[in-house]
């Protein structure tokens, strides 16, 4: 989708929950109601009339069964005429990123002037299986085969063991068609690109530190809006990941995670589990103007690419970025802001490398050469993932939020968000200051 030969998709303004370290101060929340929370302060903060929203579209990953359409869940407890209508998307980590295209798509056909999207995740309180045998007694005594006898009923547990009552079926997070984890990928990915332990652990930290400045300058309260849990007296207003204490020094001294015995990443240098919401306020640049609203920017094209599996899984950021560029005739140069999903600190340090490669450049992304050299000192000023956290529906527009903030406050003309997902999916969107 490229706006330039359609309606110009305007971004009036980004809100989301403090992102917090699952099993903390969201401990009792489901994921609607984080959702909720980042809707109710979008919606305050730009003073919307709600009347005007045509759609709302969020993203979620671990989808809780009893919220199965969980942004429709989030728009009606966040007050919202039960008129709007309301569906969710998961593309795993880009699945913020899913729903802001598809708002904007419909903005930009004609479908909708004014669309919230943007993501939800809980992690305190995931959906955990019985055992696959249990699951299986359970459904054939109450819904498929219904044994009517004692001695029928008593039938059903021939097979089963003591454990399949007791053991349930612990929540994994990780690649269904390779069966290895997000974790294992980037440890390999790291031995394949000789991407060393020291130098991911310079990156986390250095994730820290920008995040921790951040929060002290009190830049990030123009994305936050703060969360009262009820029972409590005060306000949650800050992410609690980022540690002044992640430091180098100490981050070299902790065990690899996945591979134990030689591999290097570790719980200090991988993004952790989060709980947060975030929500994005979209519309045509003639409806902001009709209600006197100023867009922060404008979306100006977004691709998402697809690549291998086993190798591929954490380069989305370097696919997507190539082919966005290509698609819009942009140099990685001219782009001022980049905000890019932080996973690992390998899965980053492999993205910047392949990026700057002249044989990567060739041979995987149709380029004559590398994409570009990436200059850091654009890069995730404020942290990123590793530090601020990743709730997996919700980070697309953390990053879109923070994206169009540094333009704001540095002039920049062009900002570009990307991230990678499981199943080797890809994203990235360009965005423009609407200064």
């Amino acid at each position: 989708m490229s706006t330039e030969k359609a309606r110009r998709v305007a971004v009036i303004d980004v809100r989301r929950t403090p992102f917090l370290r699952s099993g903390t101060g969201y401990y009792d929340l489901m994921a609607w109601e984080l959702g909720r929370f980042a809707v109710k302060g979008l919606v305050a903060a730009t003073g919307i009339d709600q009347a005007e929203i045509d759609q709302v579209i969020m993203g979620t990953v671990a989808t809780d069964v009893s919220t199965t359409n969980v942004a429709r869940e989030i728009m009606l407890g966040a007050g919202l005429p039960e008129s709007i209508p309301a569906y969710t998307v998961t593309v795993a980590c880009v699945s913020a990123n899913a729903a802001i295209s598809a708002g904007a798509d419909m903005i930009a056909n004609g479908n909708a002037d004014v669309v919230i999207a943007g993501g939800t995740e809980s992690f305190s309180d995931p959906d955990i299986k019985v055992s696959k045998r249990y699951r299986r007694f359970i459904l054939d005594l109450t819904m498929y085969r219904r044994p009517k006898t004692l001695m029928g009923k008593l039938g059903l547990l021939k097979g089963m063991r003591a454990l399949d009552f007791i053991v349930p079926q612990r929540p994994a997070i990780g690649e269904y068609s390779t069966g290895l984890s997000m974790g294992h990928n980037a440890d390999r990915l790291a031995k394949r690109l000789g991407i060393p332990r020291d130098e991911q652990d310079r990156y986390a930290e250095f994730s820290h530190t920008q995040a921790i400045a951040a929060i002290a300058s009190g830049v990030l309260k123009n994305e936050i809006t703060p969360v009262v849990v009820q029972g409590s007296d005060r306000a949650i207003t800050t992410d609690n990941g980022p540690r002044a204490d992640a430091v180098f020094s100490g981050l070299c001294k902790l065990r690899p995670a996945f591979y134990k015995k030689y591999g290097t990443v570790t719980a200090g240098n991988s993004s952790f589990l989060t709980d947060g919401a975030g929500a994005v306020l979209l519309m045509s640049d003639e409806k902001a103007k009709a209600l006197g609203l100023r867009p922060k920017a404008y979306i100006r094209s977004y691709v998402f690419s697809a690549q291998n599996v086993w190798d591929e899984l954490l380069l989305g950021p370097t696919f997507s970025i190539a082919k966005l560029l290509k698609k819009t005739g942009l140099e990685l140069a001219e782009i001022g802001v980049l905000e890019i999903h932080e996973a690992f600190a390998a899965q980053m340090e492999a993205n910047i490398r392949c990026l700057e490669s002249d044989v990567f450049g060739r041979e995987k992304l149709g380029y004559p050469s590398r994409v570009g050299m990436v200059d850091r000192s654009r890069l995730n000023v404020y942290g990123g993932s590793l530090s601020l956290g990743h709730p997996f529906g919700a980070t697309g527009a953390r990053l879109l939020g923070t994206c169009c903030n540094r333009l704001r406050e540095s002039g920049e003309q062009f900002g570009i968000i990307a991230g990678c997902a499981a199943g080797a999916v890809g994203s990235a969107i360009l965005v423009e200051n609407a200064a």
